[in-house]
């Protein structure tokens, strides 16, 4: 008998966009599939666009994220795989869009006692009907890559075994909103997952101004806090493994803070003092003693006289 998949979406109101994301489910020439739908609380017609796909397919599954528990997508994921009965995991986001073969590719490669399969995501711009690029999945570093951004899976770039996702002691971190893939995909790596790789574009990734990934640009306080959070958490978490070199890492938050910072402090926005306390402490922990000096001198130049641009350079 085929192995069953399991698609979890989690989604808030997206009832304008989800259509494509299950139309391009319907369409896989892989049919042993399970598709579980978990809504965030929406407040558009999502429920009534997905009503209307399982009267068409009972392979549909609908669901609202128990009041309970936290809002947010990654507590949809994590209510998603409880309800899932597949023996492989297919996390999938409301915007995004399947190629035709995606499921009959990623579980052919998964099969020889891999717990991973990786495929390309491509960068897509539906308004305009083109790629602007492709994800890059491949490292001979593949833990130091991935904390730098030099690889990048998404969400929806593997197929887990569940078997291997059984064993984890969290999936989803339910408390980051901004970075989730990024922090989920990072904790499944440090158990060294055996992976194998396709090198061949089967995901259409939406860009568009609506996505959450897109907040941090907007200097969203919320998103910006999330994001540091969970690279502090991942910096603490790494200081006991011995094999993962981190100094790129340290110097990757370094950077990225310096630029919101200065941001934030040429826009007057209110987040400056978190990113600067932020800043002070990866720099401590990088022991950069030099670098805690010039942050406090750019810091007092440009919040309070304007003066001190160059010391976030």
């Amino acid at each position: 008998m085929k192995p069953l998949i399991s698609i979890i979406i989690p989604s808030y109101n997206r009832a304008y966009l989800i259509a494509e994301t299950l139309n391009s489910i319907l369409l896989q020439s892989y049919d042993n599939w399970e598709c579980i739908v978990v809504d965030d609380g929406s407040t558009d017609n999502t429920q009534e666009v997905l009503a209307e796909y399982i009267k068409k397919d009972n392979r549909f599954q609908y669901y609202k994220r128990p009041k309970e528990r936290l809002k947010g997508p990654n507590s949809c994921r994590n209510y998603g795989f409880e309800l899932s009965k597949g023996d492989y995991i297919k996390w999938f986001d409301s915007d995004d869009f399947m190629y035709p073969d995606l499921l009959e590719k990623q579980l052919d490669a998964i099969k020889n006692n891999f717990h991973c399969n990786v495929c390309k995501v491509a960068y897509y711009d539906f308004e305009n009907n083109i790629v602007l690029k492709h994800s890059e999945i491949f490292s001979n570093h593949i833990i130091e890559d991935y904390l730098i951004g030099n690889l990048t899976f998404y969400v929806s770039g593997p197929i887990w075994r569940r078997s291997f996702l059984d064993k984890q002691e969290i999936l989803f971190d339910t408390k980051i909103s901004n970075l989730d893939d990024w922090d989920f995909n990072l904790r499944m790596l440090y158990n060294y997952p055996k992976i194998n790789f396709l090198d061949e574009v089967l995901i259409k990734y939406r860009v568009h101004n609506n996505s959450l990934s897109q907040e941090i640009g907007k200097l969203n306080f919320r998103e910006i806090q999330s994001e540091f959070k969970a690279r502090r958490k991942h910096l603490l978490h790494l200081i006991f493994m011995k094999n993962v070199n981190t100094k790129a890492f340290k110097q990757f938050i370094i950077a990225r803070n310096k630029y919101f910072l200065r941001e934030a402090l040429i826009l007057k926005n209110n987040c400056d003092f978190f990113l600067f306390k932020n800043l002070i402490l990866t720099q401590v922990l990088a022991i950069d003693i030099k670098g805690i000096i010039k942050s406090f001198v750019g810091y007092i130049g440009l919040k309070f006289f304007k003066k001190g641009y160059k010391f976030f350079k």
